[in-house]
């Protein structure tokens, strides 16, 4: 079931066209993820449904009613931003009871309710203390509590780790499920960070240009791209990109291999990129993959448990990635057999970026 739809949002800044036809849906109590570079309409986007901004064309539906035209403080939703916007002047536990007594529920209520959510999130020991007091992970755990303490339908995240360090963007990740796991409200996260959109949402929506590009479960959209560009946005490493033509219809050659692949829908002259996950090259030597080649090791990214590795083969670069304990054995300049799966391969039109048929063959 729906719980929040959107259809066709378009948001005009002046001249500059913020949103261009947005649309998705998220069901209730779903988890989604808006994943997007900055200035993609991410923040946008957030602001519109929760009637922050005004649109200029398109509806938002939620919890079975329009509420395009409806009041900010009427639609049932809370939003959290990226920076706290906690008040700097009042307690951890003023700052939970303001939505509240702003809406002018019950001291008795207001008490009971700060309470629980100090509890939840495990604050209680800051409620006397001041904002600027806290750490960057309490600060950020009061703007949730302040955020779902009125309990809404629907929470609405603008990138909200984004000034946490690297631990605390772990640790908010695996509590942001939490909450949602024990809550059961719907979830909208919009963030720049693929990490966080393809660990935490059910499904995610890659956002360009004011658009929605693709939905579909991250296992999908990492799997099976629907272009370039949403092959870009999503997997870490990056994918790697080979640019070549097709030799006749639906196959295509590589310099560095001794044999042409077969790319169905690819037809005869037409530039294609060739698309391969740093995680599908491996070590010719362990076996299973059948094209093998020859490459040379010019940089290597230690990461802990495992290592980027940058090669070459001929004039290609690409990336693959090695456990720690086999990647020390490697240095610079080491020539090495690597090999790949073609089936692993993506094909996409070089001149669209979009998606030509199903993996490559040999």
């Amino acid at each position: 079931m729906s719980d929040l739809r959107v259809e066709n949002l378009q948001l005009n800044f002046g001249a500059v066209q913020a949103l261009d036809g947005i649309s998705f849906d998220v069901a209730e109590g779903e988890f989604f993820c808006l994943l997007g570079p900055s200035a993609s309409g991410k923040t946008s986007t957030l602001r519109a449904i929760s009637g922050l901004e005004s649109l200029t064309a398109g509806s938002v539906h939620f919890a079975g009613g329009d509420v395009t035209e409806a009041p900010v403080q009427g639609r049932g939703m809370s939003m959290i931003f990226q920076t706290f916007a906690l008040y700097p002047h009042l307690s951890v536990e003023a700052n939970l009871a303001h939505p509240l007594r702003r809406d002018g529920v019950a001291s008795s209520e207001v008490k009971k309710r700060v309470g629980e959510v100090a509890e939840l999130l495990r604050v209680t020991h800051t409620l006397k203390r001041k904002p600027g007091t806290l750490s960057g992970g309490e600060q950020q755990r009061v703007a949730i509590g302040r955020a779902i303490v009125r309990r809404p339908k629907l929470l609405l995240l603008d990138e909200p780790l984004t000034n946490l360090d690297a631990k605390l963007r772990h640790d908010m990740r695996a509590e942001f499920k939490r909450l949602h796991r024990e809550l059961g409200m719907t979830m909208l996260y919009a963030t720049p960070d693929q990490l966080e959109a393809l660990t935490m949402g059910e499904r995610v929506g890659v956002i360009r240009d004011g658009k929605v590009v693709a939905i579909g479960p991250p296992r999908d959209l990492y799997q099976a791209p629907s272009d370039t560009y949403v092959a870009q946005m999503v997997g870490s490493p990056p994918i790697n990109f080979l640019q070549t033509k097709a030799s006749s219809d639906n196959q295509v050659t590589l310099p560095f291999l001794d044999q042409p692949l077969i790319a169905p829908g690819a037809k005869s002259g037409q530039p294609v990129t060739l698309g391969l996950r740093p995680h599908d090259i491996a070590l010719a030597s362990s076996g299973g993959a059948p094209l093998r080649f020859n490459a040379k090791i010019h940089l290597t990214e230690p990461l802990g448990d495992v290592t980027v590795i940058d090669v070459a083969a001929q004039e290609a670069q690409m990336k693959m990635v090695l456990r720690e304990e086999v990647a020390a054995k490697y240095s610079v300049g080491d020539a090495i057999e690597i090999a790949f799966d073609p089936t692993d391969i993506h094909i996409f039109d070089q001149a669209s970026g979009a998606r030509l048929g199903a993996g490559a063959q040999s």
